[in-house]
């Protein structure tokens, strides 16, 4: 019995590498719904580096947000890029998807332990779960890969062999060795994908990738506007004057939506038209949506020290703020704006990192960055994006 037979006896679908050209292609709402989970285990650990930065726990809150976040965005990321050039929406693919966002679950239930105790054990087994979801998943694909088989079954070996790593990484004790350790299996990880692909690439939508690289962006800046309202909600009995409240609010609606604007005006699917490309573009967004993600923790941390709930000098407030911010201006304007933009906006967006670093001086939380923001959309307006053959094809 064949396995075309096999599987139209069990109702299931040949996983046969996906039309990169295929017109039309966008997110299916297994994706949709597959993000969800994350929403639920970005709230979790942008929460507990708020705690910790409202704390002044500094150094073992960014380390452990750094950790927990890495987790998180490594299982979407793989996940998206393999439904890009594999997914067939059939039953077991479903099934299997359903696993992986239960794994994502169980990481979230663990990462507020993670940051307390620095313990990791259940962040870990919900990683494992998830990445043994995404092993079933390749060593599916390979069956039906044809010249990419060597390619799928080489993921296939390599998430299996870190995930071995990360079961080892429970027996260090917290502590610099534990760092060490978390640095080097996470250099392995995300050297799978440069393994497995250095020969023969498995096919990707650039137009679907990038949708759902900015459907993530969505989740990641909605937390900001989530944790400004939960945040003022709570201090509404704290506080002898709304006004500070409400200028917050208002200016971080602002910044949210500049953050937006920023990030959607490139054409994104430019960005990855080579592999080495493709590389660049999903490794460096880590920094993108854990910047994002960070700067919702920013402005409950400014709340606090509004309402008297946290300790901290406004500068250092401020700076939960601010460092963010920058951090994703940069970013984005890496990964996808400078190829496109002029010199004007070459110049404008990377001085506007900088410059809202100047913001803690100020008296009044935020203003200088709405401010700084707002112009740069208003240059962004005005100077539509421009097509440089000549990188892009690099």
């Amino acid at each position: 019995m064949t396995a075309d037979s096999v599987a139209s006896r069990f109702q299931l679908r040949t996983m046969s590498p996906r039309d990169p050209s295929q017109p039309h292609r966008t997110a299916s709402t297994l994706e949709l719904f597959f993000d969800l989970v994350f929403v639920v285990a970005v709230s979790i650990a942008s929460a507990e580096l708020h705690h910790a930065l409202g704390h002044a726990d500094f150094v073992h809150g960014i380390t452990s947000y750094a950790m927990v976040f890495f987790a998180i965005w490594w299982a979407w990321m793989n996940f998206t890029w393999f439904a890009t050039s594999f997914d067939t929406d059939d039953w077991l693919y479903r099934v299997t998807t359903f696993v992986q966002m239960g794994g994502v679950l169980v990481l979230a239930a663990g990462v507020p332990r993670a940051f307390e105790d620095g313990d990791f054990t259940v962040p870990v087994l919900g990683y494992v779960v998830m990445r043994v979801a995404m092993v079933a998943q390749w060593l599916r694909a390979s069956r039906s890969a044809g010249p990419l088989r060597s390619a799928t079954r080489r993921y296939a070996f390599g998430i299996a062999a870190v995930q071995v790593l990360w079961i080892l990484f429970l027996l260090i004790p917290s502590g610099p060795l534990q760092l060490v350790a978390f640095v080097v299996f996470a250099l392995i990880e995300i050297g799978v994908p440069v393994f497995a692909e250095h020969r023969r690439q498995t096919p990707w939508h650039p137009h679907h990738i990038t949708e759902r690289y900015g459907l993530f962006t969505l989740i990641v800046l909605g937390e900001s506007l989530l944790a400004s309202a939960n945040a003022i909600i709570d201090a509404l009995d704290e506080v002898d004057s709304l006004g500070p409240l409400i200028a917050i609010a208002v200016l971080t609606l602002v910044v949210t939506a500049s953050l937006w604007w920023i990030y959607f005006w490139p054409p994104h699917h430019r960005a990855i038209t080579t592999f080495r490309r493709s590389l660049r573009y999903g490794y460096s967004h880590y920094f993108v949506f854990a910047a994002a993600a960070a700067f919702s923790a920013g402005i409950e941390v400014e709340i606090d020290v509004l309402t008297g709930a946290s300790h901290l000098s406004t500068v250092a407030a401020s700076f939960t703020v601010t460092i963010p911010i920058a951090i994703f201006l940069i970013g984005i304007w890496w990964i996808a704006i400078r190829e496109n933009a002029d010199r004007v906006v070459n110049t404008v967006v990377p001085l506007g990192a900088l410059l809202v670093l100047l913001d803690p001086v100020l008296p009044i939380p935020v203003t200088l960055t709405a401010v700084i923001l707002a112009g740069i959309v208003v240059v962004l307006v005005l100077r539509p994006p421009v097509v440089r053959e000549d990188i892009i094809n690099t």
